[in-house]
């Protein structure tokens, strides 16, 4: 059975923490109705000297209770400013989800891009 692309979504935007030390959502994609493949960016150009961010990717396993994936810290400016959530295959029914919440500097804006493709069988 050849497994194909059922169906595409994109989430592209811009985030703006609008506090210091808050955890602000980029993306949060919940169950699907087969399983599925996210990647995307997050581009941190905006960061100048004085700013930190953090930026946590979120998996709920059992579809429900979010755990820590990975968590990685960033202060600016940043040389190689785009960052890849490299792709994850999931579940149907796990979530994902990624945050950003800057914790020093002038807040910033900053653009994202994901892309979500579920699975299905031709």
């Amino acid at each position: 059975m050849p497994v194909i692309v059922a169906s595409k979504m994109r989430y592209a935007g811009t985030v703006s923490p609008t506090e210091l030390n808050v955890e602000t959502v980029v993306v949060d994609i919940s169950a699907q109705s087969d399983d599925y493949l996210v990647e995307g960016y997050v581009d941190l150009s905006q960061l100048a000297s004085g700013d930190t961010v953090v930026l946590k990717e979120y998996i709920a396993v059992d579809g429900v209770n979010y755990q820590l994936f990975c968590q990685v810290t960033y202060t600016g400016p940043v040389s190689e400013p785009i960052v890849r959530f490299h792709t994850k295959t999931l579940l149907y029914n796990m979530k994902y989800k990624v945050t950003i919440t800057q914790i020093s500097g002038t807040l910033r804006s900053f653009p994202y891009g994901f892309v979500l493709e579920v699975l299905g069988i031709a």
